[in-house]
């Protein structure tokens, strides 16, 4: 491990810093269960009354949702303290005019919801559409559904039609209780890649990503915390590090989920303050 990194214990952060931002997936859980620590950690802060905020790239449930199910896994959590890229949507449909728009998305019934709530109108992949959301690769019959919202987009991109291409949750992949999983954000990068092919000289055909390691979700954190005394502690580099350290925030790479070393090796813009090997 590089000298710059150093590693530190979850009490160093607590004592450190006002605020926790903690990543959900390969901090606090993994796809069934909670993490060694986690349920101990949020019992902890719920008796201090520290500030502390989840803060994940999930766009599959709703904060309500997430918090019962949380809960399941013996973590205290109330809605209010879980940020999604999910919640990111609203403002995002408000601020580029798409209130009102028909969208597909691929998810479950609450990533819908949250496209509902932000104004869109949801619409089958089949029939025709000018928003395409990425929320989740579940929730869906994985191939036929992508295989729709690909012939749906490129017939409208055949026919001179602007479809806006959004993807709250930039994640790749997730830790599970098998290993790992696909996530969002390799549904995008298939779709993308299928557009290059397709429109080889149109660079400007991409998803807008909206959650880490992007700002909006971190400008979210910081209207609700009201300080930028807070530390990031997430398990990927590219993803919750590079956020966190771009928006100018101290950031603890935990090595309980997708990246288990590589700390020393990162690049300047996602390496972390320090290291946590586990919350327990």
């Amino acid at each position: 491990m590089a000298s710059t990194v150093r590693e530190v214990t979850i009490e160093a952060l607590i004592e450190r810093y006002a605020v926790l931002l903690l990543d959900a997936y390969g901090v606090l859980v993994h796809s069934s269960g909670a993490l060694p620590g986690a349920a101990q950690l949020i019992r902890r802060l719920n008796r201090s009354g520290q500030t502390y905020y989840v803060v994940t790239n999930d766009a599959s449930k709703l904060p309500a949702t997430g918090a019962a199910r949380y809960r399941g896994y013996g973590l205290d959590l109330d809605p209010e303290r879980i940020i999604t890229s999910g919640t990111l949507l609203a403002p995002h449909f408000a601020a580029h005019g798409l209130v009102g728009r028909r969208c597909a998305v691929l998810g479950p019934a609450d990533s819908m919801a949250y496209v509902e709530q932000a104004g869109g109108r949801l619409v089958s992949p089949t029939d025709g559409f000018d928003v395409l959301v990425v929320c989740d690769e579940s929730g869906f019959p994985f191939l036929e559904t992508v295989d729709a919202a690909l012939n749906g987009l490129l017939a409208a991109l055949d026919r001179g039609q602007v479809v806006h291409l959004i993807l709250p949750n930039p994640d790749l992949i997730y830790p599970s209780a098998q290993g790992f999983g696909i996530a969002s954000g390799s549904v995008a990068l298939m779709l993308e890649a299928a557009l290059r092919i397709r429109y080889p000289g149109r660079p400007e055909l991409r998803f807008t990503r909206l959650g880490k390691p992007h700002r909006a979700i971190f400008d979210e954190a910081l209207r609700r915390s009201g300080t930028r005394d807070m530390v990031m502690i997430g398990d990927q580099l590219e993803t919750d590090i590079r956020g966190a350290r771009a928006f100018g925030l101290d950031a603890a790479l935990a090595l309980t989920g997708v990246t288990v070393d590589g700390a020393a090796a990162a690049s300047a813009d996602a390496r972390p303050t320090y290291v946590i090997r586990s919350l327990a």
